[in-house]
Parts: structure tokens; C-alpha cells; sequence
């Protein structure tokens, strides 16, 4: 059955794909009723629930579920900006990838009165990094992401030194070492390091990591610059794995994050590139748990001589300014903030906690010590770029790294018209 009111252009084409996701009837209530859009996971509606019944006869959070089987993150984006441009107050609160708070702020709600600086302690500083635009409180992080490396454990113990060769990789591992090792490991023609390099965000990741892993500079709050010796090299390291090292498979431009990860899986690939809930996810779909057992984590590799680094994602919370529930929503995004949504959100779905609480908690993390390995990685992370129209710029670069790496263009080139196109604010036709 459909959700009474659910009438604005976002809920109708919603409800047309797939209906919004229901709250059990045992918990509906009469009250004001709060519309969340995210990717309802398991962790979400344990959390709906719990609100829900803390709040009966006076919130009930209805959520509307956007999830990645059926939304591209790109199409995701757009349903909400259309529903945003509308006006509508069908809308309350939804959630938006880090890289979107500039381009969604606009529409929504200012929240430093909300959570005055006192009251943003609570949060983890790298987090709440990406929730400021223009000096305004425009978004509250849900959780934070950090970009690393997954390996084959019973691959690498192979090595007579291999226990050393772990820690190493903990810590990063220098590029030179890094693809030395696959010699070590007599891996020639056999997958040894899977990346993302379709055309999409994942292959920005890639490469702004190893951009920033030369030069920080090349990448400020209001520009990236493509001209600089960190980006040609950056992007002459990702050609060279496919092309001169022959480390990575040329099928490497078709692989999003799940393609890749299924691909390691199936093909006994030694290391990959991914985010910090992969085996969770896969945990329940993939047949061969066995392999998925034999996974541990590292640090992505380093240039000699530089610092390692990750790119730091998440999702950000944003409250609509045309919603008419406004207090109303704000209590679930403060619920959503504690410890308790927090361990929820990490326990169930592997989502990284924003709440500094749980890091202090030396009982929990003693429980969970991939959590504080994450931990360690974020304090070294940085973010993408802020920019109005960085979905613009993404789609420019990914388009022109991913032909560098097919070999369609020499790096030169592809950085060369990347710039062009980007100092011309030109748009990419796909």
C-alpha cells in the first residue's frame, strides 16, 4: 500500500519504482509524521523503530528508501535536487553524499542555531569538515567513510617474512615495495591490485588520493589543479598499473565498487582498493564465505619519501527549508547523533560512527578493533575539494583519466583537455 500524502515529484517517481519502505504496523502511530529519505538499510529501520516508539502518539519517522540496486548515486541526487526545486514540503530530511552539501545548500535549512558549536563537540572534527558552506552549519554527518586497502591474508603469508610484510602494509607500504612484492609473490600474469576506473566518482577517489599523496596543494578548498606535476603523476601511476606494471587488468575502466570487489573474489586478486564495509555487505551475498574470511585491511600505499592518505567520504544529514516539520525532524537528527543510533549504524551496516563518544569508549573499541583501525586512518584522511559545481568538475575528470587509462589518450592530453574543459565550465555530454 502507498503512504497516504506522499505526492511530490520525488515520492511519485519513488513510488512508482518501488513504494517507500513501511514502518511495521504495530508501531504506526497518530502524530506528526517526518519524511526521511536514504538508503534504508537494515541499521536505519532499527533505528526508525527505536525513535518511533520513544516518540509514539506525537513523531512518527516514515522513511523512503533509495538504495543502490535500483539508484545510480548519480540518479539519487537528481530525485532529490527535483523534489527540492519544486518547493515541496513533502520532503524533511534526507541524506546526500559529502561531495553534495554545496550543491544542496541552497535548499535547505541553516543549522548553526540548531547545533551551536557547543553542542558540536560531540562530533568528530574531520566529519563535520565537510558540513560547512560558506561559513554556515548547512549538514550534520550520519557517518564518515575512509578510503583503503583490502589484501588476501593467505596469499601473503605465502612469504617467509610475511607477519613483517603486514605490518608494513598497516602502515602503508611505498609504491616501490608495494609492486615489488608481486614478485616476491611470483604473481605475473594473475590480478594483483584492483581499483575502480569506470567513469564515476570511484575513479576520482582513486586518483585525488594519489594527487594529494604528492601535493596537498593541488587540491584546495575552490580548485583543482590539473596543471601541476602531483597530477600528472598521479595519473601516470594509475596508466602504468595497466599498461607498464600490468599489475592491474585492463577490465579495471569497468569496475565500480561492488564489480571490483566481486572480481577479487572470484579471480584471487591480492589487494584492492575499496571503503571500509565490504565484507559486510558481501557477507550475506556472496557463496564462498571462505574467501571473504581470508580478507584483511591495510593502508593504501604511499609515494616514497610522502605521507599516506585517504580520501574521507560519508553521508551528511540535511534538513529541507520547506519543510513544515522542521523542530519535529530535528529531533530525529539529534537522535540520530547519539551513541546509541551511532553503535547501530556501525554494528549492523559497518558504517564508521561520527560520535566521538564511541572512540573514547575504550570498552567498545577494546570490542571492535577494526573500528579503531579505521580511526587511524581518518586522522590522516582529507576531503575532495568543496565547490558549487564539483559534480561538474567529477564528471570532467573521471571521463578524462578513464581514457588515459584505457590508452585512448596519452596522460598529457587527458589532462590537458580536462583543464580545458574545466576553466571553460564546459559540461560533459554522456
Amino acid at each position: 500500500m502507498l503512504l497516504a500524502g506522499v505526492v511530490t515529484v520525488l515520492m511519485a517517481i519513488l513510488l512508482y519504482v518501488l513504494g517507500p519502505t513501511l514502518i511495521p504496523a504495530s508501531l504506526s502511530v497518530q502524530g506528526t509524521k517526518v519524511y526521511f529519505a536514504d538508503r534504508i538499510s537494515t541499521a536505519h529501520r532499527k533505528i526508525i523503530e527505536r525513535f518511533n516508539a520513544m516518540h509514539q502518539g506525537r513523531i512518527e519517522v516514515i522513511p523512503v528508501d533509495l538504495p543502490f540496486d535500483k539508484f545510480s548515486t548519480n540518479e539519487r541526487k537528481e530525485l532529490l535536487a527535483r523534489s527540492l526545486r519544486s518547493r515541496s514540503d513533502k520532503l524533511d530530511l534526507f541524506c546526500v553524499d559529502v561531495i553534495w552539501v554545496e550543491r544542496f545548500a541552497r535548499w535547505c535549512e541553516p543549522l548553526d542555531q540548531h547545533f551551536p558549536p557547543d553542542k558540536r563537540g560531540g562530533i568528530l572534527p574531520i566529519a563535520l569538515q565537510s558540513c560547512i558552506f560558506e561559513s554556515t552549519l548547512v549538514a550534520i554527518p550520519l557517518h564518515v567513510d575512509i578510503g583503503l586497502m583490502y589484501y588476501r591474508e593467505d596469499l601473503i603469508r605465502r612469504l617467509p617474512d610475511a607477519a613483517a610484510v603486514e605490518e608494513r602494509l598497516s602502515a602503508s607500504m611505498a609504491w616501490p615495495e608495494f609492486l615489488a612484492l608481486r614478485r616476491r609473490l611470483g604473481y605475473r600474469g594473475k590480478p594483483y591490485y584492483v581499483f575502480q576506473a569506470d567513469e564515476y566518482e570511484g575513479l576520482v577517489c582513486n586518483y585525488l588520493e594519489l594527487v594529494a599523496g604528492l601535493d596537498r596543494t593541488a587540491l584546495s578548498s575552490n580548485r583543482i589543479n590539473l596543471d601541476s606535476p602531483a597530477a600528472r603523476s598521479a595519473l601516470q601511476l594509475l596508466v602504468d598499473l595497466v599498461h607498464r606494471e600490468k599489475a592491474s587488468p585492463p577490465t579495471v575502466v569497468d569496475f565500480d565498487e561492488p564489480r571490483s570487489y566481486r572480481f577479487m573474489l572470484d579471480n584471487d586478486a591480492v589487494f584492492l582498493r575499496g571503503w571500509p564495509n565490504f565484507v559486510e555487505n558481501f557477507r550475506t551475498t556472496y557463496p564462498d564465505t571462505s574467501r571473504l574470511n581470508r580478507i584483511r585491511k591495510a593502508a593504501l600505499p604511499h609515494f616514497q619519501g610522502m605521507e599516506p592518505t585517504s580520501v574521507v567520504g560519508g553521508w551528511n544529514l540535511m534538513l529541507s527549508k520547506f519543510s513544515t516539520r522542521k523542530a519535529e525532524a530535528l529531533e530525529f537528527m539529534r537522535f540520530l547523533e547519539t551513541k546509541e543510533a551511532q553503535q547501530i549504524l556501525y554494528e549492523y551496516e559497518g558504517f564508521l560512527p561520527v560520535a566521538r563518544s564511541i572512540y573514547a569508549d575504550s570498552a567498545y573499541m577494546g570490542a571492535h578493533p577494526d573500528l579503531a583501525y579505521y580511526h587511524s586512518l581518518l586522522k590522516r584522511g582529507f576531503h575532495r575539494p568543496s565547490l558549487v559545481d564539483y559534480t561538474r568538475i567529477s564528471d570532467v575528470l573521471s571521463h578524462y583519466v578513464r581514457l588515459a587509462i584505457l590508452g585512448d589518450l596519452t596522460v598529457d592530453e587527458a589532462l590537458r583537455e580536462a583543464s580545458r574543459m574545466v576553466s571553460e565550465k564546459k559540461v560533459l555530454i554522456k
